[in-house]
């Protein structure tokens, strides 16, 4: 996963807000940069696997829907 450089900006902010309002502390950019590298390569690809495993789980119920909806158009003889 990689995030553009507006998106990184963002996060880093975020960082910085995080430790400044939860920690009381200033952290300066190349910690900043550390910790969101951190995050980036440990922790989205399990986010990613997570959003693919939701995904499968709603594709499979509507596909659960529509297999139902199918048979309820059938006519009783």
């Amino acid at each position: 996963m990689r995030l553009s450089d507006s998106q990184k900006e963002k996060l880093k902010a975020e960082i910085r807000a995080f430790y400044l309002d939860v920690r009381g502390e200033e952290i300066g950019m190349i910690e900043q940069m550390q910790m969101l590298e951190l995050f980036e390569q440990n922790m989205a690809p399990i986010i990613y696997n997570k959003a693919l495993d939701d995904a499968k789980a709603w594709f499979t119920q509507m596909m659960d829907n529509l297999d139902s909806d199918f048979y309820a158009l059938y006519k009783n003889d």
